[in-house]
C-alpha cells in the first residue's frame, strides 16, 4: 500500500484552492477530509458566481501570468501546471461547458457557479472526500494536533499532513476572516498585511451630488493615475467610486494612499476625442439652453458626468459657465477626483498580502512547520478582476495537493 493511500490529509478551507487540493490528493488514493468554519461549502465561490463566475482569461498565457505582478514568478509554475486551458477542461469535465465573452474572459455556459460547485461537490464525495462543516481551526495544541471548535465542542486531529486554504480577509461574512494571520505569526512565518484588493476608495462628495448620483455609472471612460490609464466604468457610490476600472488601478491607488494619504485620480469622460475636437463642440453656441443641457446633447454627456464636472469646478474655486471653450475642453478629459482613503478590507472584492513566499518551499510547503502547505489567497499575491484570482486559487491549490503527495513518498 502506498504513503498516499495510506496518508489522511486535512484541507481547512472549502473554497476553490481547498477544494483543488482534495481533489488532487483524492486522486492519489489519500484519504482527505475538508474542514470549513461556514455550515456549506464554496461560499465565496458562490458570491464570485453571482453576476457570472469569470473562471479565467483567455489570453495568452505570457500575458496572463504578467497580472501577477511582482508575484509571477512565484506562481508561474503552478499555473503552467494547472493554465487556464486546464480549467476549462476540468470545467467541462464536471458537465460544465465554458465561452470566451467579448472582453476575452471565460464563463460557463450556464453562467452561475451553482451547477459547477454542485457538480465538484458531487465528484469529490464519489472519491471519497469528507466535509466536517462548522469546524473552526483555531491553530495547534502542545502535541501539534489541530484543534477545532465545533457545535459539539472542541476537537484535535493529527493527520499526515495539512493544506491551509483558508482566505484572505474580504468577505469575512463568507468565511474569509483572516483569522489565520495571529496563528501563523506566532509560529514564526512572515504574512504580510493583509490589505484591500480590487476595492473602491472613499470621495469626499458634496452632499448634493452624493444624494442626486450615488449608484450611478460613469460609462465609456478611462481612468488616468501616474503612468497607467485604464478604460472601463466606474461607478459613485455614497462614499467615494468603485467598479471595474477603478479596481484594476486599485494596487498603485492603494500604495498612494498609504504614502501621503490621498491620491489625485484624473478621469476622462470622452476618451474617444482629442481636446481639438472636444474644444470646438463646447464652443458651439449655447443659445437658450443651460449648460447641462447644452453638455448632453453636444458632447454626449451623462448627468452624473456633468455632475462630475459640477464638482470639480466647484472645488477649485471655479464655475463651468465661467470656463472657456478650451479650459472646458480640458477639464471634461481630465477630471481629478481626490481619493481620501480606501474601502475596508470587508468590502474588497480581493485580498493583498498574505504569507510571504519567502516563508514557502517550491512545494508551498511552509519552511517552519513541516507538512504544512499553504494555498490560495492566504498567499502573498494580489491580481486584478477577469479570471486571475480564481486561475491562481486553483492552480496553488492542485501545486499544493502536488506537494503533500511529494512529501508524503518522502516521509
Amino acid at each position: 500500500m502506498s504513503h498516499q493511500a495510506k496518508a489522511r490529509v486535512v484541507v481547512i478551507g472549502a473554497g476553490p484552492a481547498g477544494l483543488t487540493a482534495a481533489e488532487v490528493l483524492a486522486e492519489s488514493g489519500a484519504h482527505v477530509t475538508v474542514y470549513d468554519a461556514m455550515p456549506s461549502a464554496g461560499r465565496k465561490f458562490l458570491m464570485a458566481g453571482r453576476g457570472g463566475l469569470n473562471l479565467t482569461h483567455s489570453e495568452p498565457l505570457p500575458t496572463f501570468l504578467a497580472r501577477y505582478r511582482e508575484a509571477m514568478p512565484h506562481l508561474k509554475a503552478a499555473i503552467e501546471a494547472f493554465p487556464p486551458s486546464g480549467l476549462r477542461d476540468w470545467s467541462e469535465a464536471l458537465g460544465q461547458e465554458t465561452f470566451v465573452g467579448s472582453s476575452g474572459r471565460v464563463f460557463p455556459k450556464a453562467f452561475k457557479a451553482s451547477p459547477l460547485l454542485r457538480a465538484w461537490l458531487r465528484r469529490l464525495d464519489s472519491m471519497g472526500v469528507k466535509l466536517a462543516l462548522r469546524h473552526r481551526w483555531i491553530g495547534w495544541d502542545e502535541q501539534d494536533c489541530l484543534c477545532f471548535e465545533t457545535p459539539v465542542g472542541a476537537r484535535a486531529i493529527k493527520p499526515s499532513a495539512v493544506v491551509l486554504a483558508l482566505g484572505g480577509a474580504s468577505w469575512p461574512r463568507l468565511g474569509s476572516d483572516g483569522a489565520w494571520v495571529d496563528t501563523l505569526a506566532a509560529k514564526g512565518v512572515q504574512i504580510s498585511r493583509l490589505r484591500p484588493a480590487n476595492c473602491g476608495f472613499a470621495v469626499s462628495w458634496s452632499d448634493i451630488f452624493r444624494d442626486r448620483f450615488q449608484g450611478q455609472p460613469l460609462k465609456g471612460i478611462a481612468l488616468n493615475f501616474g503612468s497607467h490609464n485604464v478604460r472601463g466604468e466606474a461607478i459613485v457610490t455614497r462614499s467615494g467610486i468603485e467598479g471595474g476600472a477603478i479596481y484594476a488601478l486599485s494596487a498603485e491607488l492603494r500604495e498612494a494612499i498609504d504614502k501621503p494619504g490621498s491620491a489625485i485620480l484624473h478621469v476622462t469622460l470622452r476618451p474617444d476625442l482629442d481636446i481639438d475636437d472636444l474644444t470646438v463642440k463646447v464652443s458651439a453656441p449655447k443659445g437658450k439652453q443651460s449648460l447641462s443641457n447644452f453638455l448632453r446633447k453636444a458632447v454626449n454627456l451623462s448627468p452624473v458626468a456633468i455632475g462630475l464636472l459640477q464638482e470639480a469646478a466647484r472645488a477649485s474655486g471655479a464655475s463651468l459657465a465661467s470656463m472657456s471653450p478650451a479650459d472646458l475642453a480640458k477639464l471634461i478629459n481630465a477630471v481629478p477626483i481626490e481619493l481620501t482613503g480606501v474601502a475596508p478590507i470587508a468590502r474588497a472584492i480581493s485580498t493583498a498580502g498574505g504569507i510571504a513566499f519567502s516563508e514557502l518551499d517550491s512545494d508551498f510547503m511552509l519552511r517552519r512547520v513541516h507538512g504544512v502547505f499553504a494555498a490560495g489567497e492566504m498567499l502573498d499575491w494580489e491580481a486584478p478582476t477577469g479570471g486571475y484570482l480564481l486561475q491562481a486559487s486553483f492552480a496553488t491549490g492542485a501545486a499544493a495537493g502536488r506537494g503533500v503527495l511529494k512529501w508524503l513518498s518522502k516521509s
